[in-house]
């Protein structure tokens, strides 16, 4: 997964400020298009997006204070890839078409798990069923 979390960092290093506050503006109809997905081959990957939408949400209104702004670059990034329609694997291939935007999310996660799961736990959230260690 190096080569994973790579991608992500070069794609989190053109996350700005600025993208960070559009995105804000998107966050509501993200939220509900990322509940539309029908991915069976990965059950959690609709809880890791909202989770991740979550983060950045409250970390670009201020009450995220404690994350680096790295995490909540590459969340910003991975909200923005599985938003994308073209991405490397087609959403619409059948099995196979969100594990691409999976390893991503979950890319993301590991590489910033101390933080996330400190963020989850002072929300009241359950961090191993967001990862699926649950």
């Amino acid at each position: 997964m190096p080569e994973i979390a790579n991608y992500v960092l070069q794609g989190a290093m053109k996350i700005t400020p600025l993208t960070v506050k559009k995105l804000l503006h998107e966050l509501p109809m993200l939220k509900l298009e990322f509940t539309q997905i029908h991915a069976p081959k990965f059950p959690h990957l609709v809880d890791q997006l909202t989770f991740l939408a979550d983060v950045v949400e409250d970390f670009a209104e201020g009450e995220a204070d404690e994350l680096p702004y790295r995490a909540a670059a590459e969340a910003a990034f991975a909200l923005l890839y599985a938003h994308k329609r073209a991405d490397l694997i087609p959403d619409f291939i059948p099995d196979f078409g969100r594990a691409d935007d999976s390893v991503v999310v979950r890319s993301v996660l590991i590489t910033h798990e101390k933080h996330f799961r400190a963020y989850a736990e002072k929300h009241h959230m359950n961090w191993d069923k967001i990862t699926n260690e649950a």
